[in-house]
């Protein structure tokens, strides 16, 4: 077994005993939506970190997934688990409609496009009074309904029902990321030009994506209105896309593990800074400059690149090590001498 599947499964373990070591119940509720808007931004990761596209319609995706579990649960009666699979694909069905037009444009223009698309959800979502409530939202929404004896009531058994879906996400990604798709994907990001000329199917790969993308944003909507239990149309506004970049940008965006790490790191640090109010900002501004101009793949990147200069380090041989210590001291004389 590899020092990499050790650690997982120590964090794994970890995960499945903070409920036991948090006696705090308003602790674990926000480890909970911190699992949550994870799921939301590993789909916006897939997208971005991997193809290269920025959708900035995200939090609209979002609402949608949220608004369909809802509706099917409160307004047409549906068994929970049945609303919860129909809310995923009411989202990716969505989904694919906007991607044939959005993803006929790139770069910024693609992200202009997106950045419209989710504020005309978010607008649809507020004045359709008679469907989804206007700006009294959805009250009554159900929690998850049991599985046999599997009770979803208490804010533990949520806790490790929204882990579960967080895992199998980043199982799904783990596999994506590292098979032939995901080397499409990620050779799309690096070049659609040259992508194009080995014959790969550009946007059949980015439809398929973006599909995907809004899959996971759908799950963790639906996720979201049942674990909070009520829904605005607040949670489809264009600043939600913002913290779910922050949240990417943060942690390390085309990583594995970034969306999870900066989820949790910035929902933490923000809950614990609450009695700054509306200066937190004042942190979290310079603090995510600072990052995406010396380590623009976020904390786990960093991680990444200390981890590979130590091994490289580690690496060398006796006479390379002597040859680097010449080297360097060579060049400390050098200096001596111009400056002498």
């Amino acid at each position: 077994m590899t020092k990499k599947s050790i650690a997982l499964i120590a964090l794994i373990i970890g995960a499945m005993v903070i409920p036991f070591i948090i006696q705090n119940e308003y602790w674990l509720h926000i480890l909970t939506l911190s699992f949550i808007w994870s799921i939301a931004v590993y789909g916006l990761n897939i997208l971005a970190g991997y193809t290269g596209y920025l959708s900035l319609a995200h939090a609209g995706f979002f609402a949608i997934g949220a608004y369909a579990l809802g509706l099917l649960t409160v307004k047409v009666g549906l068994n929970y688990w049945v609303a919860l699979i129909l809310a995923c694909i009411i989202t990716s069905g969505i989904g694919f409609l906007i991607g044939l037009i959005a993803l006929r444009t790139r770069e910024h223009f693609f992200a202009i496009y997106t950045l419209c698309v989710g504020y005309v959800i978010y607008l649809v979502i507020d004045k359709w009074d008679s469907l989804t409530g206007g700006v009294r939202g959805l009250i009554g929404i159900p929690a998850p309904s049991n599985i046999g004896p599997i009770s979803f009531q208490s804010a533990t058994s949520q806790y490790y029902l929204i882990l579960f879906f967080l895992l199998a996400t980043v199982l799904v990604m783990y596999r994506i990321v590292h098979s032939l798709t995901g080397r499409t994907f990620i050779a799309i990001r690096n070049s659609e030009e040259l992508a194009q000329t080995i014959g790969i199917s550009t946007m059949k790969n980015k439809l398929t994506v973006f599909v995907l993308s809004t899959f996971f944003a759908g799950l963790a909507g639906a996720l979201y209105a049942s674990f909070i239990r009520f829904i605005g149309p607040d949670i489809g506004y264009t600043a939600i896309i913002f913290d779910l970049l922050t949240y990417l940008l943060v942690g390390g965006i085309g990583t594995l593990a970034g969306p999870v790490v900066g989820t949790i790191l910035i929902v933490s640090v923000s809950q614990s800074l609450q009695f700054l109010q509306d200066y937190r900002m004042l942190i979290f501004g310079p603090m995510l400059t600072l990052i995406i101009i010396f380590y623009p793949r976020g904390i786990v990147g960093m991680v990444s690149e200390w981890k590979m200069k130590w091994f490289n380090k580690k690496k060398k041989t006796p006479a390379e090590k002597w040859k680097s210590t010449y080297s360097d001291s060579k060049d400390v004389r050098e200096d001596k001498v111009k400056e002498g």
